[in-house]
């Protein structure tokens, strides 16, 4: 059986004017997820990310400080996150027309982070329960599915017994947790919100079988003993 590791970006700039750079704390945790790594003599036959900069940067860090596996970080769209401020454009009003504050909450992320991230989970509550498809919104099933022809590719190119990593995104891992469960999006969604910046959930991969091994290990911050390592966006 060969593994592909789904590895989530080390913490972004919530807040800032570009989200998409990993903080101090994001290159932080993405160092300390190499060296856990080759501490523990695991090394990467190949590595994927989308395009985004947070989840080619956290590969970067990472495999800096792999230096048994391949560096070269190899471009596939399909690992990209949904668009979510797309998403929040559109489902944002409904969210508030009950929730007055709605729109301060999200103009403040940075400062309201437990108050975003109610209104975050009610828009993307409407967005994965939506039953008519949005002009110019990527709708959920449409995400699981690039999700899905990504992973695809992937094993397509695999060879027998490799260990594979994709630097990817929250979303890109929970739609590849759906599709192996099949559980409800809702459900998957819920597991969402704990997946941790740099926490690695492992699939199996043998005989076109795809399976889950284990979701959201954290167990490289948790070793390093240092608790504000511990980060959700």
């Amino acid at each position: 059986m060969g593994s592909i590791y789904l590895i989530r970006h080390g913490q972004a700039s919530l807040g800032a004017e570009n989200y998409d750079v990993l903080s101090p704390m994001g290159i932080k945790q993405s160092k300390i997820l190499g060296e856990h790594y080759h501490r523990t003599g695991l090394t990467f036959d190949r590595s994927y990310a989308g395009e985004m900069d947070r989840q080619i940067d956290t590969g970067k860090y990472a495999l800096a400080e792999m230096p048994g596996s391949d560096q070269q970080i190899l471009c596939e769209p399909a690992f990209n996150e949904y668009a979510a401020d797309t998403v929040m454009q559109t489902y944002l009003p409904k969210v508030a027309e009950t929730e007055p504050d709605a729109m301060h909450y999200v103009k403040n992320a940075g400062q309201y982070r437990k108050e975003f991230q109610k209104i975050f989970s009610q828009v993307i509550t409407l967005w994965i329960t939506e039953t008519n498809e949005v002009s110019g919104c990527e709708p959920w099933s449409a995400f699981v599915d690039r999700v899905k022809g990504g992973l695809a590719r992937v094993l397509e190119d695999a060879s027998r017994g490799q260990n594979i990593a994709i630097f990817t995104s929250g979303g890109a891992i929970t739609a590849a947790l759906q599709l192996i469960t099949q559980m409800p999006a809702t459900s998957a969604f819920e597991l969402n919100w704990q997946i941790v910046n740099t926490s690695v959930s492992r699939l199996q991969y043998g005989k076109n079988k795809l399976s889950l091994a284990s979701f959201n290990n954290q167990a490289h911050l948790d070793l390093h003993q240092q608790p504000d390592c511990i980060t959700y966006r």
